[in-house]
């Protein structure tokens, strides 16, 4: 590459995430993932706008990979493990029993309506059969979902991959006649299991250097967390293991270990997720050629999306739920939030790139699948959520913590803000009955800040900045949300409902 043509890229690539993020105000105030607008200006810039040529599918299958490594590291560092372990079994089932359900349903509809050889009817099954998280969340960041819902669809995104790239590469293989089913679900099996817990060994001794590692500008914190997570996929993947199932693990382990400069990780974990969301969207709307798009590639998409959204997502949702005896709005829901992304068309590039025959029309499917679909799902899941009457007062967001670390005295500075739906307003301060050692420092009320006495009444808006041992963080957390939750009566009333609570969905006790 020349100075001139690096001048140019420069160029181009600045306006293109410029208006990529500017774009993100446009999506949220419509509900619409920011991904259909990205492969929209990849399809503008592509040869039938711009003129820019891009047909090199192993390049797209290479970066489609990288960015998908960078998105599943946010997913992970961003995840609250307290809030997905209850749902983590229903995620797991419907990332394995559901995929394989999905599968098998689109790929008998491909072949006997649409007409697929049973090879590239199982692929188009694989490659459509994984939930996206970057377009799940982005609509259902708007929607105030209960927990168990919220984690169970969290867990389901950042599960599924692993096993649907292993089904879509041994589907894609040269060799892959020469297996038997029994070998291949096998070695699938095993790559997961081995992938999760290099993924698990290298989160783990990641979060033990850095807290015990001073390093000298804070910076260095989040870029050496993001490394262990993409060590964690090289890794699994040098050793013939799933390395998105590592790089998922590890981020969640390190997401959830108390690090240093915890805030800084998340926000350049996020930025850098962002680039990679820009980056992979805008890259897959330059290889979609709109003149390749004939009336039978767009009926086959139709068709195809119609199966997969009204048949084989339900029934996988059914089947994999049975064991937990999940609500059946709560199914239905889950069922219609299973949106389409990235991921699909990403997988469709590894066909494309094996040269498998029928590759071309099966990207084209895929294409117009997770367009017309996503554009269907996505702006209705709000009404969904409120038809279904599925939200919950009591599980809405209603308290917000961030955390900074103070490294001398060995103690976090928690800022908490209290939002409308949260019973923390009109209580005392003395009322809180924090954890021995940690106190409120500092209540920050329409722009004036406030030394707290015991006395002072809490109020909705109030950001609260708590100066908590790092021992005792977790403890205080518990107690702010629960008197968030329940008010000054949280224990009373808690012990109340345990004793009388009878378990009826996943993860209740």
């Amino acid at each position: 590459m020349t100075t001139a043509e690096l001048d140019q890229f420069l160029l181009y690539g600045t306006v293109v995430l410029l208006l990529g993020v500017l774009a993100v105000r446009f999506t949220v105030r419509f509900g619409l993932p920011s991904l259909l607008l990205y492969l929209a200006m990849g399809v503008a810039l592509g040869e039938s706008g711009l003129g820019i040529r891009f047909d090199n599918a192993p390049l797209a299958h290479a970066l489609g990979f990288a960015a998908l490594v960078i998105i599943l590291t946010e997913g992970g560092l961003t995840t609250r493990w307290a809030d997905v372990r209850p749902a983590m079994l229903g995620g797991v089932a419907l990332a394995t029993v559901g995929v394989v359900i999905s599968i098998s349903a689109v790929a008998v509809v491909a072949h006997y309506v649409l007409g697929f050889d049973w090879r590239l009817a199982f692929l188009l099954g694989a490659v459509t059969s994984p939930t996206d998280a970057a377009a799940v969340f982005s609509v259902l960041r708007r929607v105030p979902l209960p927990n168990r819902l919220a984690g169970m669809l969290e867990a389901e995104s950042g599960l599924n991959d692993a096993p649907t790239v292993l089904i879509v590469v041994t589907l894609s293989s040269a060799t892959f006649e020469d297996q038997s089913l029994l070998g291949i679900s096998l070695t699938i099996v095993v790559e997961l299991v081995l992938g999760s817990l290099i993924g698990f060994v290298i989160g783990w001794g990641g979060a033990w250097i850095l807290r015990r590692v001073a390093l000298p500008a804070s910076g260095l914190y989040p870029l050496s967390t993001v490394a262990f997570a993409v060590l964690a996929y090289a890794a699994a993947a040098g050793a013939h293991t799933s390395g998105f199932a590592a790089v998922y693990v590890a981020s969640l382990v390190l997401g959830n270990k108390e690090l240093p400069h915890r805030p800084a990780v998340r926000s350049f974990s996020e930025g850098l997720a962002w680039l990679a969301q820009i980056g992979l969207f805008v890259m897959l709307g330059l290889l979609a050629w709109p003149s390749r798009l004939t009336v039978q590639n767009l009926v086959a998409g139709l068709v195809a999306g119609l199966v997969l959204t009204c048949f084989a997502r339900p029934l996988s949702v059914v089947v994999s739920l049975l064991p937990f005896r999940t609500p059946w709005r709560d199914q239905l829901f889950l069922s219609w939030a299973g949106l389409r992304g990235a991921v699909p068309i990403v997988l469709a590039t590894i066909p494309l790139a094996s040269s498998i025959e029928g590759a071309d029309r099966l990207f084209d499917v895929v294409f117009v699948l997770v367009v017309v679909f996503t554009l269907v799902q996505a702006p209705t899941l709000p009404v969904a959520a409120r038809w279904m009457q599925i939200r919950s007062g009591d599980e809405m967001r209603d308290l917000d913590i961030e955390a900074a670390p103070l490294e001398r005295l060995d103690a976090d500075l928690l800022e908490v803000r209290i939002f409308e739906t949260s019973r923390l307003a009109g209580v005392e301060v003395g009322e809180l009955r924090l954890p021995p050692g940690a106190s409120i420092a500092l209540v920050v009320r329409n722009g004036q800040s406030t030394v707290p006495t015991s006395a002072t009444v809490l109020r909705k808006g109030d950001q609260l900045l708590v100066v908590v041992p790092r021992r005792l963080r977790a403890a205080t957390e518990r107690r702010l949300r629960a008197v968030s939750r329940s008010g000054r009566l949280a224990d009373w009333l808690e012990q109340r409902q345990g004793k009388r609570r009878i378990p009826r969905t996943l993860g209740e006790k």
